[in-house]
Order: structure tokens, then sequence, then C-alpha cells
């Protein structure tokens, strides 16, 4: 006899790989049904991924980047009924966005989608109702950069106002390389993680604004946040801003945090950000917050892990809880139990000879998780964003700070060997 669905699917936009195990330990069986790129099912093989997984009732393959797509996919499958619409991906997130509208569903809010995925949008917005941002113009090419550099005494960052995972960032320390930095900021090629088709080029010049970054996590439903989370950060050295470590609960003063969350507030209210998940970027200088970006979806990096692991909190689960319009699985923790932290690995440009001493570092205190991404006659590019580290390092503690002394000790433990490296 043919069984009748009688579920309503989630539809999950944007395939992620390292989160099945998250899913499948709260979405019942022929739950779920991913929307993805063609292109990016075939370059990742994902229907092979898929394939058994108890939870994947179905994968729909649709062009999602594009504008209009949303309503065209609720034009062909009117009958769907779906109980959540879930941004998985930053690119998926206007998308999801619109659909849920168009079902009646909880979400972002196409506005506020919109103005998230734009960096040049999202700085007027929010400077609106005086949050601070980094000076910042459009550019065109090395001229426009070089009038932006001069007379400025320090040095500026040359980005993408439409891109992920610190693709084509760059710091630039004088007019000498702007040419270069032009040239290096024009590859953004992201690989299987993107259709063929190209993306649209939005560059930024923005002011150089030096000092500690942190990101605001934010579980939100009408508006208002269900639970918080602040993250210390550190990047790479370099002039790529590529993140080296995460750390939750930032080891900061009270009052600091208290105003990384209520600049957090401010922002989701600039934009009329209405459920979901939230993930600000800050840099704070002389005590003041400038805003470096904003996401309208679950933080990528290990950031959900680690937060799920310090405070605990089934933060996966409740953020599907809120996109369905259901209640929340448990009470939300206000505070941390504990401590976890991040530490990516990387290596040197060329070919893997070796890899060597990953089997200690997930032996080592407190060791959550330790991955390489790359093994022997791998290529490694030069480190210019996320895509290029080459691992991860995950640790836990009864604080944060120990958590990373652990997780930098582990890394310490991994060593990648490049052809021809004495």
């Amino acid at each position: 006899m043919h069984l009748v669905h009688l579920s309503r699917p989630v539809l999950v936009v944007g395939f992620v790989g390292v989160t099945l195990a998250a899913i499948g330990a709260f979405q019942p069986d022929d739950s779920v049904i991913y929307v993805e790129e063609p292109d990016v099912v075939r370059k990742r093989g994902v229907r092979g991924q898929i394939e058994g997984v108890a939870f994947v009732r179905g994968l729909i393959e649709w062009e999602y980047h594009l504008a209009g797509k949303a309503d065209e996919f609720f034009n062909a499958h009117p009958d769907l009924d779906p109980a959540a619409v879930v941004p998985a991906i930053e690119y998926a997130t206007p998308f999801a966005a619109r659909l849920a509208e168009r079902y009646g569903l909880p979400g972002a809010g196409l506005g506020a989608a919109q103005i998230l995925r734009d960096k040049s949008l999202l700085r007027r917005v929010s400077a609106a109702v005086g949050i601070a941002n980094p000076a910042s113009v459009p550019v065109r090419g090395p001229d426009d950069v070089r009038d932006f550099l001069r007379g400025r005494s320090g040095p500026v960052v040359l980005k993408p106002a439409n891109r992920q995972a610190s693709v084509g960032t760059r710091v630039i320390q004088n007019a000498a390389e702007v040419e270069q930095a032009w040239a290096d900021c024009l590859v953004q090629d992201e690989g299987i993680f993107v259709p063929d088709r190209p993306m649209e080029l939005s560059m930024l010049a923005e002011e150089y604004v030096e000092g500690p970054e942190y990101s605001v996590e934010m579980l939100v439903r009408d508006g208002a946040a269900l639970f918080v989370n602040v993250t210390g950060k550190q990047l790479f050295p370099g002039p790529h801003p590529v993140e080296l470590t995460h750390t939750v609960p930032a080891d900061i003063p009270d009052a600091l945090a208290r105003l990384l969350v209520e600049r957090t507030e401010l922002l989701v209210g600039a934009v009329g950000f209405r459920d979901g998940f939230v993930h600000g970027e800050w840099i704070v200088s002389d005590g003041l917050p400038y805003l470096v970006e904003c996401a309208g979806r679950v933080p990528g990096g290990g950031i959900l892990d680690t937060i799920q692991l310090a405070y605990p909190v089934e933060l996966l689960r409740s953020y599907y809880a809120v996109l369905k319009g259901e209640g929340l699985p448990a009470e939300l923790p206000r505070s941390a139990k504990g401590g976890a932290a991040v530490r990516f690995l990387a290596a040197a440009p060329g070919r893997v000879s070796a890899v060597h001493g990953v089997e200690e570092a997930r032996q080592a205190e407190g060791v959550f998780l330790a991955a390489v991404t790359v093994g022997p006659g791998h290529p490694v590019a030069e480190l210019r964003h996320s895509w290029h580290r080459a691992g991860i390092v995950m640790a836990t503690a009864d604080s944060s700070t120990e958590a990373l002394r652990r997780a930098e000790a582990a890394a310490g433990m991994v060593r990648i060997d490049i052809e021809g490296e004495e």
C-alpha cells in the first residue's frame, strides 16, 4: 500500500553537509526537503551525500540565487505546504525570506534579508539609527580606491558588498598596493560552493577600524531576542582578514557584552528583521562598537557548535522551532555554564606531502573535534578567505579562556607538510 506523507516538510535552502547529524537529532524521518542550485548539486555530489539520510524526503534543484525565483518556486509548488523555510547559507537568505512570506510562514522578511545581504545598504540603514559604521564608499576600480586613500593616515579595507567568508577582502596599507590588491580582490571564485554563472561585482572601500573583533549571535522571534551570545574572535596575520579563533562566550566585561547585544538589538529593529537568526560582526575601537556586517542566518565556522557546547543549549533545534512557529523545545539559557573555542588550521601554499598529529590532537584534553580538510597530494592555496583554511580544532573547558588554550595546544600538535619545504 502506498503511504501518503502526512507531515508538512521543512524546506532547507542551501546544503550544509556538516549539519546532517545535528538536524537528524531532532527532525523526524522523511521531513526535510533540500533546495539547492543545480550546479552546486552536481559539483558537491549532494545527491550522494543525502542518499540514505533518514530525515531527508527529497531535493529540489532550483536557481535560488536569482531574483524572482522564490515567487516562481511558490507558483510551481502551490500545494507543497511547508512547515518552515530555513536559510542554511548566506546566499539563501533573500530567497528563503521571500518564500516564507509567500507560504505565510515566519521568516526574516524579504526587506530585512535584502538589506543584510548588501553591505552598502546595511551601512546606510544602520547609520540612520545611530550605529557606528566605518566610512565606506562604492568603488569601480583602482582609481576610486586611491581617491579614498588620499588624505587618510591609516589603511583601508577593500571588500565585496555581496559575498561571504571574507572572499575578495583585503587590507591595503598605501597607494602602492592598490593595483595588485584590486586584482587580488577580483578573484572571488568559491568553487564548488556557488553556481558556475558569474555573480555581480560590487566592491566597497572602507576605513580600517582597529580593535578587537566580536560577533553577536541572536535568535529572534517577532523582532525580539530569545537568546544571545557574544563570541570573541582573532584573525590570522596578514592582509586578508580570515578568522583564526572563535571563543564562546567572549571573555570580556559584562558592560561591553551588554553594549554589543544592545547594538545588535538596535540593528535588528533598524532592518525590520522578524524571525530567525542574526549573526552580527563588530569591531570595538575606543569602547565604541563599529558594525562590520550582519548575516540573517546561523553562524558558520563552528560558532553554532561552540555555543551549543558552552551553554549548553539545543540552539539549532530552537531555530527550527521559531521558523515553524512552534514553542521552544526548552527554556533558553541566559548565560553559559562553561566555555568552548575553535582554532582553525592553515598551511603554506603548495601541494601537501603529509599530515601529522591529527589523532594526537583528537586525544588531547578537552578536544571535541579535530579535523584536517587536506591530505597528501592536495593543493593548498594562499590564505585569502575562509574556504582556504586547512582544518579545525574545537575544545571545551570550564571557561572560555581555558577552552581556547586547549584548542591552541591541540592545534599545535598538527603539522601539514608541503612538498619542497625544509
